[in-house]
């Protein structure tokens, strides 16, 4: 089996500082993608940016826990707080989308919400995935891929894939929570191949979140499996809490700096390996870094 990289910015939008990052990273590092926030502080800038970086794949990073949403509260009282936030308690939320209509209801109006927000800014859609891999849940996975078809998600006549994140990490890489979550994963990769959407084989960055710094880059690469991997990184030119008060200990500028580190970028040549974003895999083609 051929192999095939991505490499993803998360929380594309959530700061200008990251925004900066992503977009130093995109011309003259490593990073070939980034999800973006549509409801993110900072997400005007990084469309902006976006529009000036033909390389980047651009994705919807939905946010359902621990961000800003789209619609105001009097449209979604049952979701966000007064600030116009979700809150983090992400078991305590899930059982509430299952077991309540009403919530259901407010959840599907504001992903479409999100969606169109993305279509409105002219980007082409390469991916969408979830902010803290929320989409695992089965009932947003389904309103994902349900509304997602609106907006080319599972269009068999498209020229291009818009891929779904399957965040499945192997055992070696740390990937402790792939194995409790197997049932998930597998009823997941089951969903979108049936709805003939394209997903990635194997993702890093879950168990070292905030923490995927040069070296653990290149010990990925060193042994990138067979299949389409995808490494997803929170790369930012400040870190921590002056990003978002639920990063602390998130080391920024440190996975910033392992994108636009020359080591990385050899081990990559080294290894010769298509890199891109999902939308490039219905071509046998991608970018390859010179050492």
């Amino acid at each position: 089996m051929s192999r095939f990289l991505i490499i993803t910015a998360d929380d594309f939008g959530l700061h200008t500082a990251v925004n900066e990052a992503v977009e130093r990273a995109s011309r003259a590092g490593v990073l070939t993608a980034a999800s973006l926030m549509v409801a993110g502080p900072a997400a005007a800038d990084a469309v902006q940016r976006a529009r000036e970086l033909p390389h980047l794949r651009v994705g919807l990073h939905l946010v359902l826990a621990d961000g800003h949403a789209v619609l105001p509260r009097a449209q979604i009282p049952a979701l966000i707080d007064a600030g116009g936030r979700f809150g983090d308690r992400m078991f305590v939320d899930g059982v509430r989308f299952f077991a309540s209509p009403t919530i259901r209801r407010q959840l599907e109006a504001e992903i479409r919400a999100q969606f169109r927000a993305f279509t409105a800014s002219g980007l082409r859609l390469d991916h969408v995935n979830a902010h803290k891999h929320f989409h695992l849940h089965p009932t947003l996975l389904a309103m994902l891929l349900r509304i997602g078809r609106d907006y080319g998600l599972g269009n068999r006549g498209a020229d291009t894939n818009v891929g779904v994140r399957v965040p499945a990490e192997p055992f070696w890489a740390g990937g402790m929570n792939s194995i409790l979550l197997a049932p998930w994963l597998t009823l997941m990769k089951h969903r979108l191949r049936r709805a003939g959407i394209a997903h990635n084989d194997q993702v890093f960055g879950i168990s070292a979140s905030g923490n995927m710094d040069q070296k653990r880059l290149l010990q990925i690469l060193a042994r990138l499996p067979p299949g389409t991997s995808e490494i997803y990184l929170h790369p930012g030119t400040q870190s921590g809490t002056a990003i978002a008060a639920s990063m602390q200990g998130y080391r920024h500028t440190d996975e910033f700096e392992a994108l636009m580190s020359p080591q990385v970028k050899a081990a990559l040549a080294a290894i010769n390996v298509p890199c891109g974003g999902f939308s490039d895999l219905s071509s046998t083609s991608g970018r390859r870094y010179a050492a």
